[in-house]
């Protein structure tokens, strides 16, 4: 003869320890299973890339359109400020690649109807290395790993832009 298990006990109409346990399990395996059945949210790193991707895509387009209006060797410079920023986006955008497992975030384009005031000039560059380097350097000691040292090298590659490469001529030069 087969027995089959009450849910109750006989006269009490309590649940037994064995069902209660047994019944919690189900309970486990069937969260769990709907946990593993929705996406899990994004590291919070992935914040924080993003907004450094954005940094790295706007300095790109403002070295590019400063160098746009600028004279031969000051335009050189520029051009390849934008294109070591775009660099720096590219790496970034796989790294978010990586670490989201979907492709990186992608910023729309502000459609704006008023003419701009002026082109950017050096300056504004220079203004807006400076604010990247800081910004990435902050990141960089929040960070571990690989995500460390990418953020250490857009901040030195950053730095060197703006003090280096895109530094005023000392004064008493010929």
């Amino acid at each position: 003869m087969l027995l089959v298990p009450r849910a109750f006990a006989p006269d009490t109409g309590n649940v037994s320890r064995r069902n209660l346990l047994a019944g919690a399990a189900v309970l486990a395996v069937l969260a769990a299973s709907a946990a593993a059945c929705g996406s899990p949210p994004p590291p919070p790193e992935v914040d924080e890339l993003a907004a450094q991707l954005d940094r790295a895509r706007a300095d790109s387009r403002l070295a590019a359109d400063a160098a746009a209006t600028a004279r031969p060797p000051l335009a050189q410079t520029l051009t390849a400020v934008a294109a070591e920023r775009a660099a720096h986006a590219q790496a970034l955008t796989d790294e978010l690649t990586r670490l989201a497992g979907t492709d990186a975030p992608t910023t729309t384009p502000s459609t704006s109807t008023a003419a701009p005031v002026r082109p950017p000039t050096a300056r504004d560059v220079v203004a807006a290395l400076r604010q990247s380097a800081e910004s990435a350097t902050d990141l960089a000691v929040q960070m571990s790993g690989y995500r460390a040292g990418l953020l250490g090298s857009i901040a030195a590659a950053c730095t060197a832009a703006w003090q280096v490469a895109l530094a005023p001529p000392p004064k008493d030069a010929p």
